[in-house]
């Protein structure tokens, strides 16, 4: 492999680069250096060559999406941001891993200047990248006019081995190859090397092949120091507008190193000697850490002159069609930024008390009016639409040639699903929502965590909420999500209670901003709530409220979320005809709840009254915060059975009879 010389111009930008990273995660005394060391070559190929952005305004909608999927390589994405402009200061390089900096272990978007998507877990970013791709596409076909391409860039990524391993990674490839989005090139550092070793001892497989069966262009550059090989193969990667493309990049790990080539290079510094030896080997002083020579800086602001240059030239593009499309310019703008258009509430369904229907059909219902209302609102289900009541008409589907249409069939990929969707979120001018089984939302864990993690305005949309979905069995019967989801910090999730709640669920989360919100939905048919006997929608809002209550102060409190809110519902009145002061309490989101003041949440459950009856078909622990040492909740705390729903919600005791036994053995406490 030719060594890139520190001679030339373009040698000393790229060990410029190899050594920001070397010397970030030696001061640090943790990081990963293999992968700088051995991708900077095509990093600067990217960024110097082809990339398009403003670091002066890291959100400039028309900019070239740059992806770390592979995030341990972070110190690699600070070097470049640090050297092409952005607000990242060297002080912050040198701060590299520590407590309070702007440079994290892996990278996050709501934290660095430059960063598009947080990444870390393999095969995320992967994902995210086939999101903003679907995004760059749908945004593009939805507002580009002749003469106005106001939306036109590509999407690129570094991509490793462990990213191709993550299945993932192959759920979102898959579906990239169908829709056909030849502007995602992805650059794989094909070192052969993971943490544990060489990746022959697990994965031998022909990647090429097996991109190319997902209907991927592939490239391969022999030598990752060969910059105008990898220049040609991007080029020819832009030329292909029918496939994504992966280009294979020969590379080695912790090149120029003593433990090149080896898995030492991977995850730990490379130690004081070991370093000087690097900078040595590649003709840089030794004795010299976090050094930039001024020919680097200088050739480098001239780049940045032009990232400015290229805003200028869309701002002048956007004042034209400003003039000649106004509605669709004032859309995107007020997209971009993250709101919503006026009116886009109005004309929600309504339903009649008494009326019965499941919270999935209401979910539906509300979808349909919001997508008639939000003309960039998008997303899909994954190949359970009509389980989800999301959109199911195949003439109305995201696909090649029709990527004006909003509706995406994800087919049986949770996973991507979820990677896809913080894609789309992060691109902005978008608001998207995805759908599955509340079951399968283990699936996409690790998506909604990042989503949660990143503060991404993303709905999910999880039906068959519980054990009363009935004779699928217990690997389809929800017990533990509802409680899983509600650990994860910054994840809202609403269990509302019928077709009322679930439209003030809707509004919640297409209002927030700032984080993801998960709807858990009933497969049963549900009574309508009568809000002129009973306590508004409206006050979900809070969380949870008091949704019917006694004279005076009550002698019991009953709570629940869901389907068996209209159980406590029916046992508060039966206590209240036998003279018992019963109060029912809606509590169909503990996060919202939670953040209401200390006065309300006394209001609602007075802390003297520790009488309280939970009720909710899942597991028990997270309610023992509201029912207190002397409370009492009936749950599910095993998994479930395979019957006819509602003889299993009885088998658990989600009855009537057995809510008021409960209640009346804890009044006699």
């Amino acid at each position: 492999m030719a060594k890139e010389s520190s001679n030339t111009l373009d040698g000393l930008v790229v060990n410029t680069i190899r050594f920001l990273a070397a010397d970030m995660v030696q001061q640090a005394n943790s990081g990963h250096p293999g992968l700088p060391l051995g991708a900077a070559p095509m990093a600067y190929v990217l960024w110097n060559r082809f990339l398009r952005f403003n670091p002066k305004n890291p959100k400039w909608p028309n900019r070239d999406r740059f992806v770390l999927s592979a995030g341990h390589g972070s110190a690699l994405l600070y070097s470049l941001l640090h050297l092409y402009g952005y607000d990242l200061p060297l002080s912050e390089l040198r701060q590299f891993r520590q407590l309070g900096s702007k440079t994290p272990g892996h990278p996050e978007s709501v934290l660095t200047p430059g960063v598009e998507v947080t990444t870390g877990p393999l095969g995320q970013g992967f994902g995210n990248g086939v999101g903003i791709a679907i995004a760059e596409r749908f945004l593009a076909t939805k507002y580009n006019k002749e003469d106005y391409p106001l939306i036109d860039h590509y999407t690129y990524a570094i991509v490793s081995d462990g990213d191709l391993m993550e299945g993932v990674a192959a759920e979102a490839a898959s579906l990239a190859g169908h829709l056909k989005l030849g502007k995602l090139i992805y650059l794989y550092d094909d070192n052969a090397i993971s943490l544990d070793g060489p990746t022959n001892l697990a994965f031998t497989e022909d990647v090429p092949a097996r991109f190319r069966a997902y209907g991927w262009q592939t490239l391969t550059v022999e030598d990752g120091n060969d910059l105008e090989a990898i220049e040609q193969a991007i080029l020819t990667a832009q030329a292909e507008t029918e496939k994504p493309s992966l280009i294979s990049v020969k590379t080695i790990i912790g090149y120029g190193s003593p433990q090149q080539g080896t898995n030492k290079a991977h995850g730990s510094p490379l130690g004081e000697e070991n370093l000087k030896k690097t900078k040595e080997f590649f003709g840089w002083d030794p004795e010299k850490s976090f050094w930039i020579p001024d020919e680097v800086k200088d050739y480098l602001a001239e780049v940045e002159e032009k990232g400015m240059e290229l805003q200028r030239a869309w701002d002048e593009l956007f004042a034209g069609y400003e003039q000649n499309f106004a509605k669709e310019a004032h859309d995107l703008t007020i997209s971009f930024d993250g709101q919503l258009p006026e009116g886009w509430d109005r004309d929600m369904p309504v339903f009649k008390a008494g009326e019965t229907l499941a919270t999935r059909e209401a979910s539906g219902k509300v979808l349909e009016m919001l997508r008639q209302n939000i003309s960039w609102l998008i997303g899909g289900s994954a190949d359970l639409a009509s389980s989800n009541n999301t959109p199911i008409k195949g003439d109305e589907s995201f696909q090649p040639g029709h990527y004006d249409l909003r509706n995406i069939w994800f087919g049986v990929r949770e996973h991507g699903m979820g990677a896809i969707l913080n894609g789309l979120a992060s691109y902005g001018g978008t608001r998207v929502y995805g759908g599955t089984f509340l079951t399968f939302s283990d699936y996409m864990r690790g998506a909604i965590r990042l989503a949660a993690l990143t503060k991404a305005p993303v709905t999910y949309i999880f039906t068959h909420d519980s054990v009363a979905l009935g004779e699928d069995g217990p690997t389809h019967q929800s017990v533990e999500h509802v409680s899983a989801l509600r650990l994860i910090p910054n994840l809202t999730v609403i269990r509302p209670a019928d077709a009322c709640e679930t439209i003030e669920a809707w509004k919640i989360a297409m209002s927030r901003l700032k984080g993801p919100v998960a709807l858990v939905l009933s497969r049963q048919k549900l009574p309508v709530i009568d809000q002129e006997q009973y306590a508004s929608a409206e006050n979900l809002k809070k969380g949870g409220y008091i949704l019917r209550d006694c004279e005076g102060a009550p002698d019991i409190i009953l709570m629940a979320t869901g389907s068996e809110v209209q159980l406590v519902l029916r046992v508060q009145e039966r206590l209240s005809n036998e003279g018992i002061k019963a109060r029912a309490v809606s509590l169909p989101s503990f996060e919202l709840f939670n953040q209401q003041d200390q006065a309300y949440r006394d209001q609602v459950l007075p802390p003297r009254q520790g009488k309280r009856l939970a009720v909710e078909a899942g597991v028990t622990s997270l309610w023992y915060q509201y029912v207190g040492v002397d409370g009492d909740v009936i749950g599910i705390d095993t998994f479930g059975e395979s019957g006819e729903g509602k003889a299993v919600m009885e088998y658990f005791g989600f009855t009537e009879a057995n809510v008021y036994e409960r209640a009346v053995k804890l009044l006699n406490r």
